[in-house]
C-alpha cells in the first residue's frame, strides 16, 4: 500500500510538467481559433470580440492558471468548436479506443503466447522459423494496409462483417463486434510480433537456467516445466513490453479509427487539433497522459504478482 501511494504521489510532479507542456505546445500551432470559428470572410472586429469573449487575449499565464483551477475541480472546460464539456466529448469516444486497445492486445496476446512458447522451446526448428517469419510479416506489413485488405476481402468481397455502424458493445454486442474485430485483428498483428519477439528471447534465456534443468531432471513433464516454472520468470519483460504497447495504442489508434469509421478517441484529438479547438487538445492530452501515467502504475503492481520476490523487496521503479 506504501508503494503505491509513493507512486500516486510521484505522478503529481509528472501530470503538471504535462499539463505545461501541453498548454504551451498546443498554443504555438499556427491559426486563430476565433477565425476558424467565424471564417476567412469574419470582419477584424467580430474576430477580436470572439477572442475576448473566448479569452483570449489574456496572457498565456493567466490562462493557464485559470484552465488548471478547472482542472483541478474535474472540469476539463468547454469545447471552442462544439460548445460542449469537453469530458463529455471525450465520455463519448474514450470507450470506444478503450475497447479497442483492450480488443488488440487480447489479439496480440493470443497471436504471441503460443507461438512465442513454441519458439523458445523448439529453437531452430520449424515451430521457430513459423514464429520468426510470422513475427517478421507483422512487424514489415503496416497495420493500415492490412486493415485496407481486410476491408475490401471480408466487408466487399464477403460481406462477413460490417465496414461502420459502430454501436456500443452493451448496446448490440453483435454488431459491435462485427464491427470492432477487424481493427482489433489489422493492429493486433503488428502488436502480437512485439510480443512474440520480446517472450522467445526471454524464455530462450530462461530455459537454460538450472532451476528448469533441475525440474526436468525430477521427471516433470515438458508442459509443466515450460508453463509452470519457465514462463513465469520470463514474463517481465513480457508485461513491461504489453504495458508500453496499450499506453500507446490508445493515443495512436487514429489511422486505424480513420480507416474503419470508428469515432474515437484519437479521431477526436486530430480533428481537435486541426480545428485549433484548445480546450478539447488540452483535456484529450492531459485524459491521455493520466491513463499512460495510470497504465504504468498498473504495470508496476503486476511485477509483484508475476515475480513474488520483486513484491517482497518493495518494488522496482
Amino acid at each position: 500500500m506504501a508503494y503505491v501511494v509513493k507512486r500516486l504521489l510521484t505522478m503529481i510532479p509528472v501530470l503538471l510538467f504535462l499539463s505545461m507542456m501541453v498548454f504551451s505546445l498546443i498554443h504555438l500551432i499556427p491559426g486563430d481559433p476565433a477565425q476558424i470559428i467565424l471564417g476567412q470572410d469574419a470582419t477584424p472586429s467580430a474576430v477580436a470580440a470572439l477572442r475576448a469573449q473566448m479569452g483570449l487575449n489574456q496572457p498565456l499565464f493567466m490562462q493557464y492558471v485559470q484552465w488548471m483551477g478547472k482542472l483541478f475541480h474535474g472540469n476539463l472546460g468547454t469545447s471552442l468548436i462544439d460548445h460542449e464539456a469537453v469530458m463529455k466529448l471525450i465520455g463519448q469516444r474514450l470507450p470506444v479506443t478503450v475497447e479497442l486497445a483492450i480488443g488488440t492486445l487480447i489479439v496480440a496476446l493470443l497471436i504471441a503466447f503460443p507461438l512465442g512458447i513454441l519458439a523458445a522451446v523448439y529453437r531452430g526448428k520449424w515451430a521457430d522459423f513459423v514464429a520468426l517469419f510470422t513475427s517478421t510479416i507483422g512487424l514489415a506489413v503496416p497495420p493500415f494496409w492490412i486493415g485496407i485488405i481486410f476491408l475490401l476481402l471480408f466487408t466487399v468481397k464477403v460481406h462477413l462483417f460490417q465496414s461502420s455502424g459502430y454501436v456500443p458493445i452493451w448496446q448490440n454486442p453483435g454488431q459491435n463486434l462485427s464491427t470492432m474485430i477487424l481493427p482489433m485483428v489489422a493492429t493486433g498483428i503488428r502488436e502480437a510480433a512485439v510480443l512474440l519477439r520480446m517472450l522467445r528471447s526471454s524464455l530462450m534465456e530462461v530455459v537454460d537456467q538450472d532451476f528448469v534443468r533441475t525440474a526436468r531432471a525430477k521427471g516433470l513433464r515438458g508442459f509443466v516445466v515450460i508453463v509452470g516454472h519457465a514462463l513465469p520468470n520470463a514474463l517481465i519483460p513480457v508485461v513491461t513490453t504489453a504495458g508500453i504497447q496499450i499506453a500507446g495504442l490508445l493515443g495512436g489508434l487514429v489511422i486505424t479509427e480513420q480507416i474503419f469509421s470508428l469515432p474515437g478517441f484519437g479521431q477526436l484529438l486530430v480533428q481537435s487539433v486541426f480545428s485549433r479547438d484548445y480546450t478539447t487538445v488540452q483535456g484529450a492530452a492531459m485524459v491521455a497522459a493520466l491513463i499512460v501515467v495510470v497504465v504504468n502504475l498498473i504495470v508496476d503492481l503486476v511485477y509483484g504478482f508475476v515475480d513474488p520476490r520483486i513484491r517482497l523487496t518493495g518494488g522496482r521503479s
